[in-house]
């Protein structure tokens, strides 16, 4: 068999149209607009335990769902809430999940890193580190013994793709040529601690060198590089190549949690990326150099996401909790006799 190598690629981004880039604009602006707000409502105790904002990486989440077909799977780890918009779930039922209200995604139970929505293809939200990682390639395995060409995407983080299970993984992945696709969004720092000083190969598109995985890396805050990325690989793994994967180069501005001061790194490291590879300002910037749309329509979208989301934090406040007899179910699943 020769033996597959890993990739560096800058392939010029493919031309959208108008409507394409101006979907994209309001998807990304609408996961920034929800995460800004759930900041918000997590400082007021109404959202507990952990919440991790994705604040700086939309364009990975709203790229990568843009060529997702029908029957495609999603599964990831705890910095999920901009996967279950860009997969289509109501920012309400989302925002109320983080709220613990009876309305929300999982009934209130599953809070910011546990939820599901399997009618648009979302698996989950996943609180153990890279265990994801396994359960995505389960869903490939699904898709592989049905021969129904759906194809899972399996994203995780820097962090995670120093965990053993997900090396296990790679290798029955390979080894059954599995239609998945992996995702690694490398936003510098795994929790407090940056990738140069957790990982001795910092290029973690050549992961699956030893696997024989192929790999690419992406300008992740670039959604066209992404979508362009997500379609080469999509089709890799869907016509029976096997697995692949996609390293996106990508940056968080707040820290790995809430409850993470950040001061690990410096104001103006972050500032400068703000500046310098905003992906909402990159598209912004490009709408408006090619005359795709002017300020008033950018700011009308702006307007309308911000009531969207305004909606969705009114409804997560006032909405029912769960009634204490929740308590005991969905713990256990019912066989039938």
């Amino acid at each position: 068999m020769a033996r597959k190598t890993a990739v560096k690629t800058a392939t010029p981004a493919a031309p959208a149209d108008k409507g394409e880039l101006l979907a994209f604009y309001s998807s990304m602006l609408l996961i920034r607009r929800f995460e800004e707000r759930a900041g918000q409502l997590y400082g007021m105790g109404l959202i507990g335990g952990f919440c991790h904002l994705y604040i700086g990486q939309e364009a990975i989440a709203v790229g990568m769902q843009a060529i997702k077909r029908p029957g495609d799977q999603v599964i990831t780890g705890y910095r999920d809430h901009g996967h279950m918009l860009a997969a289509g779930m109501d920012s309400r039922v989302v925002m109320a999940e983080l709220t613990g209200r009876a309305a929300g995604a999982s009934g209130g139970k599953g809070g910011s890193m546990h939820m599901f929505n399997t009618d648009v293809g979302f698996y989950g939200g996943h609180g153990i580190v890279g265990a994801q990682v396994s359960l995505g390639t389960g869903l490939a395995l699904a898709n592989w013994y049905r021969q129904d060409g759906a194809v899972a995407f399996v994203y995780f983080g820097d962090g995670a793709a120093n965990q053993g299970q997900v090396y296990e993984s790679f290798n029955m992945a390979e080894l059954w040529s599995l239609p998945v696709v992996y995702v690694v969004e490398n936003n510098q720092y795994a929790m407090g601690t940056s990738i140069e000083r957790a990982s001795s190969e910092t290029h973690l598109y050549k992961r699956g060198v030893s696997f024989n995985i192929p790999g690419e890396e992406v300008d992740g805050m670039d959604v066209l590089a992404v979508r362009d990325a997500g379609l080469r690989a999509a089709e890799h793994a869907r016509s029976g190549k096997g697995p692949i994967i996609l390293e996106m180069k990508t940056y968080r501005y707040r820290g790995h949690s809430m409850s993470d001061p950040g001061k690990y790194r410096t104001r103006e490291e972050i500032d400068a990326v703000r500046k310098t590879r905003d992906p909402i300002d990159h598209l912004q910037e490009r709408l408006l150099a090619d005359g795709l749309a002017d300020e008033a329509a950018l700011k009308a979208i702006d307007a309308d996401v911000k009531s969207i989301v305004a909606d969705a934090a009114e409804f997560a406040r006032t909405t029912p909790e769960p009634d204490a007899a929740e308590l005991y179910t969905d713990v256990y699943v019912e066989a039938a006799a």
